[in-house]
């Protein structure tokens, strides 16, 4: 009984098989409609516009002593973690022609740098907007991609312990918004602090007649005592070198770093800001070994060439001192103005 059911089923069971095999290869061998549509014809080469080739000829790209009578173009460069009101109206006093001036700025993550990228978006949108004669050439800010390793009050930035971590993110800071935005147009490089209030309006071509690779003027800060307008010296990264402090640092670890301004750490270095003679010729030079950052002006070549910010110990120096190390390291003489004075903001 078993074996007859089975055979007499097994033409119906054949007749399936065979349909399913047909019906398998006709899904298989029939073609996608897409693959049959008609196609878009690409238009020949010959019809297309090829892209443009920007070609700079950069061995007659000159940084001199009159920028703007030979329409050197300089950049502004500013790490902002504080937008400071002061520092705006005085940036927009400099009479540097606007058509030959860009800006950039590079604004730390967190809290407080988006309030300081709102208030500066605020103030750029209100220049970039109005009169075409009053606009920058052009305007970049930047996002750090890291945190700041500590909170941005005086106090705190200015401690000892606080200074490696401190200036090590500041050069890290300067350095990607250098490396981002330094075009092969730009002559000059003026690096200005976002808690800088008060220069001369004629701050770049001041300092630009010098024709030197990178000057610095004198940072004082201006403050009150009994009710008496006085100033102080504030920036003491402008320094000449000592014997004391090259023996110090053959002393020093591969990590170590020398600082200025801290009487645990006695470098017997001789300051800018003591070569300040309120009486004396303002466009007096004098050659350093130490710059600070707060308003440095560069000849766009010397970045070119290779100096930045080390991030890390440079001969035990680090930021602005490293810088000014590394700049001599390449045949660049920095040189400051003890007697042409900027301000910095009082906290």
């Amino acid at each position: 009984m078993v074996s007859r059911s089975l055979r007499r089923s097994n033409p119906i069971m054949l007749v399936l098989t065979l349909m399913l095999v047909l019906g398998f290869m006709l899904f298989i061998l029939t073609p996608d409609k897409s693959d049959i549509a008609p196609k878009k014809t690409v238009p020949p080469t010959k019809n297309r516009k090829p892209p443009p080739v920007l070609r700079y000829h950069m061995n007659g790209l000159k940084a001199t002593k009159d920028p703007v009578g030979n329409k050197e173009k300089v950049i502004i460069l500013t790490p902002l973690a504080r937008f400071y009101d002061e520092y705006w109206q005085n940036l927009l006093k400099l009479t540097y022609p606007r058509e030959l001036t860009e800006l950039g700025f590079i604004i730390p993550k967190g809290r407080e740098g988006n309030l300081a990228l709102s208030k500066l978006q605020d103030a750029v949108h209100k220049v970039q907007t109005g009169k075409k004669k009053e606009q920058f050439a052009k305007v970049t800010i930047l996002r750090q991609d890291f945190d700041s390793p500590i909170s941005q009050n005086e106090k705190d930035r200015h401690e000892l312990s606080a200074q490696k971590s401190r200036r090590a993110a500041m050069s890290r800071a300067r350095n990607s918004l250098l490396f981002s935005v330094l075009r092969p147009d730009i002559s000059w490089v003026l690096w200005l602090d976002g808690d800088i209030v008060e220069t001369p309006p004629t701050l770049i071509q001041d300092l630009a007649s010098h024709d030197k690779a990178l000057i610095v003027p004198n940072c004082y800060q201006r403050y009150k005592e009994k009710g008496v307008s006085k100033i102080r010296p504030y920036d003491y990264n402008s320094w000449h070198d000592s014997k004391e402090a090259l023996k110090l640092a053959e002393t020093m670890g591969k990590d170590e770093i020398l600082l200025e301004g801290y009487h645990e750490m006695a470098t017997y270095r001789y300051l800018m800001t003591a070569e300040y003679d309120p009486k004396g010729d303002k466009h007096a030079e004098t050659p350093l070994d130490g710059v600070g950052g707060t308003a440095l002006l560069v000849k766009a070549e010397v970045h070119r060439d290779g100096a930045m910010f080390p991030p890390f110990p440079f001969y035990h120096l680090i930021e602005s001192e490293g810088f000014a190390k590394m700049a001599r390291r390449l045949g660049y003489q920095p040189y400051g103005l003890p007697n042409y004075l900027i301000y910095h903001y009082n906290e």
